[in-house]
């Protein structure tokens, strides 16, 4: 899997590539989002592209900023997810070919039918119905951790990282949780954990602290009508008050998104980035894509993605995303918030 071929969520593939190419690999991660909207197939496209042999980097300007070949050998067998050092873990039950002791590897060939079928954007009851469990709630035991605890003890067979992908991290029990901790812990060297999940509260406390937390907006192509439309109004009014600098509405501003959920935080920044890139493409190349640039302000519209341009994109890029990491560490929201404003509001006078 490609970067180019998930659809809606180029501004984390190029966060994706940008924390590869940076060498920032933390070697517990988790994607959290739908399915549907693509956290399955990053997880899979972020795996080949670290083991590409040939990444490819775009022009400034490009919707994506690199991606992995897709010709090396590394790339084709991960096309085919039928690479050595890849390996999957997921939600399983009792079927009529298995009748006790269900686990992951007893369903390998089904799991990469299933994900072939539906480019890796199955969902959680698809994949029960291509088992014939659709009325079973499936789980990830006590076996699976033995499993990956045993996999991941082993050198990878082509010397590039080792990558263990658990689908439906949210399924695991108790006791699987409690034997991947010190997996989590301390992983050999060049091992890659990505825990796919939809829903972090039903995540134990003691995995989520050790784990680098990405998420996944639920796009579905584009954020949620009214989502987006909140996220405009945010936008707008950060913009004019960082081009201003006037620091009692702007500490106001930072006061109130710091009320907000983290994950929203994650989602505003994810968007802010998204913006900044459609302005620049407007005005770098004159391309005005789909569904970008509409924050409701005809004023606004037509002035501001003239102050995006070569000399401050790539630094208020990279501002927002030193931002989101800090937010994931749990950082403290309104210090984060306020110094990311003093940031931005140097880089947008940067014309």
């Amino acid at each position: 899997m490609q970067f180019k071929d998930i659809e809606g969520q180029s501004v984390l593939a190029n966060r994706l590539t940008e924390i590869i190419d940076a060498g920032r690999v933390s070697h517990a991660q988790m994607f959290l989002g739908p399915t549907a909207s693509g956290s399955l197939a990053l997880a899979v496209a972020y795996a080949q592209y670290l083991n590409c042999e040939h990444r490819q980097h775009y022009p400034e300007g490009s919707e994506l900023r690199a991606d992995s070949c897709g010709h090396c050998p590394s790339c084709l067998k991960y096309e085919q997810l039928m690479h050595t050092d890849l390996h999957f873990v997921f939600p399983s039950a009792t079927t009529a070919s298995v009748t006790s002791k269900p686990c992951s590897d007893d369903f390998q060939e089904e799991f990469r039918e299933f994900m072939n079928e539906h480019r890796q954007r199955g969902t959680e009851d698809e994949w029960y119905s291509c088992l014939g469990i659709e009325n079973k709630q499936g789980m990830i035991r006590e076996r699976d951790a033995d499993n990956i605890v045993k996999t991941l003890g082993l050198k990878a067979y082509e010397g590039g990282y080792k990558v263990l992908i658990v689908w439906m991290a949210e399924r695991m029990n108790l006791d699987a949780a409690n034997k991947l901790l010190k997996t989590l812990e301390e992983p050999t060297d060049h091992t890659l954990i990505l825990l796919v999940a939809e829903s972090r509260d039903r995540m134990l406390q003691t995995i989520l602290s050790r784990v680098q937390q990405l998420v996944v907006p639920d796009l579905g192509g584009q954020l949620p009508a009214e989502r987006q439309e909140a996220f405009a109004r945010m936008f707008v009014s950060w913009m004019r008050l960082l081009f201003k600098l006037n620091m009692q509405p702007l500490s106001a501003w930072v006061d109130q998104t710091a009320t907000l959920g983290r994950e929203t935080q994650k989602m505003f920044l994810l968007y802010a980035e998204s913006a900044l890139r459609a302005c620049f493409l407007q005005t770098a190349a004159g391309i005005r894509l789909e569904h970008d640039l509409q924050f409701g302000d005809e004023k606004f519209d037509a002035s501001f993605p003239a102050m995006i341009t070569p000399n401050n994109i790539e630094q208020m890029t990279q501002a927002l995303n030193n931002a989101l990491y800090a937010i994931e560490r749990n950082a403290n929201a309104k210090i984060t918030f306020m110094q990311l404003s003093f940031t931005m509001s140097k880089l947008i006078k940067r014309r």
